[in-house]
């Protein structure tokens, strides 16, 4: 009735713009996927790798911005830290940011 040709058109041909509209959304969830998802998963599984091989006599960084030496590991969660000499104190392990000067191992371990 009050129908304007145009519309009238487009209302056939809906198959092929489906795939289209969602064509993009696609690709910028790959594109995202490979250059910020993938490496920072790849970053995250470093760390905590790295955190899991701390051992007596590694100079560690803090997320704080503490510089210690680890004179004991305590267990899985937590280590005890050296700040200076005769400061000692206790650290949870995943707060480590880096590990500057890996330390010997030390038999027994």
């Amino acid at each position: 009735m009050f129908i304007t040709p145009a519309y009238a058109q487009t209302a056939g041909a809906g198959g092929g713009d489906l795939l289209f509209s969602i064509l993009p959304f696609i690709l910028i969830f790959a594109i995202m996927y490979f250059f910020i998802l993938r490496p920072q998963r790849q970053k995250m599984k470093q760390h905590q790798e790295m955190v899991e091989n701390v051992r007596r006599g590694d100079t560690v960084i803090m997320a704080g911005g503490i510089i210690g030496k680890v004179t004991k590991v305590i267990d899985e969660t937590e280590i005890q830290i050296e700040l200076s000499e005769g400061v000692k104190a206790r650290a949870f392990r995943p707060m480590i940011h880096d590990v500057k000067a890996k330390g010997e191992p030390v038999s027994g371990e």
